[in-house]
Formats: C-alpha cells, structure tokens, sequence
C-alpha cells in the first residue's frame, strides 16, 4: 500500500509540475488521444474503425467512437480535408432518397460524417451512431480540418 501511496503521489507531482500534460488530460477526462496532428478538429482511423473530435490544443474532446466507412470499390478516402458544409436533415439524391441525418460533409465527392449503420458498410461515407452524429454535427463547422487515416 505504501508503494501505491507514494507512487500515485510522485505521478501527481510530475503532473501538477506539466511533465505528463497530454497523458494527464487523457486520464483525466478518461478519453483517449487520437492519432492525428493536432490541427484535425475531427479524426478518423479506418483501421481501428473509430473518430475523434479534438480541442484547438490537439487534444481529445470526445471519443473514441465506433464507425463504418466505404466498402470495397467505394472506399472512404484518406488525406486532410476541410468540412464543406453540413445538413441536419440531408437526404442522398445518388442512393434513392436515403436519409442521412446530421451530415457533416469534407469531401467535394460527397463524403460525410452522419448517422448511419454500424454494422454495413457505406458508400464511402463515416457512419456514426445517432449521438455521435449529432455530436460531430453541433461541434464541426465550416473550414474544420477532418483528418482521415488509414
């Protein structure tokens, strides 16, 4: 127990002292960081099928959430991009009239962050839960950087 003590201490002066400043936010707030650089308000990784959003100082301000991407031949693309627009109420004029609610777009091809299925994959779109997406929606803005890695 005594080793616990002081080493829960030694960890909380390092911290209060800004030498564990990321790892601390992190644990703090129990969110994990992101694999983007700092300047992506909003990340996704389509390895690990999971997005951030990130405060301007690059740390974690929500997430990790699960997503699904693109299927095979429609791929969700990867690179650095820049919110465009977005629709609360979007409906896809290219898939029948879909819904897809809270849509966030990055893309100039038509990919976006929205609600969507998290189980099947899309059509290049991130699918993300309904309070994820509202999420994404209320926080994003125009000219947002978005990174997407693979």
């Amino acid at each position: 127990m005594r080793t616990r003590k002081a080493s829960a201490f030694t960890v909380a002066a390092l911290i209060a002292g800004g030498v564990f400043a990321g790892a601390a936010s992190a644990q703090a707030t129990g969110l994990s960081p992101s694999p983007c650089e700092a300047t992506a308000k909003a990340c996704v990784s389509l390895s690990t099928k999971q997005a951030w959003l990130q405060n301007p100082d690059g740390t974690t301000s929500y997430g990790p959430v699960p997503l699904t991407s693109g299927k095979p031949g429609s791929e969700t693309p990867t690179g650095v991009f820049h919110v465009l627009w977005k629709d609360a109420d979007h409906r896809s004029r290219e898939f029948n009239n879909a819904p897809m609610p809270n849509s966030v777009f990055f893309t100039n091809t038509g990919v976006a962050f929205h609600e969507g299925s998290l189980k099947a994959q899309s059509n290049g779109c991130v699918h993300l839960s309904t309070t994820a997406a509202k999420r994404f929606f209320d926080t994003l803005n125009q000219g947002d950087e978005v990174q997407v890695l693979p």
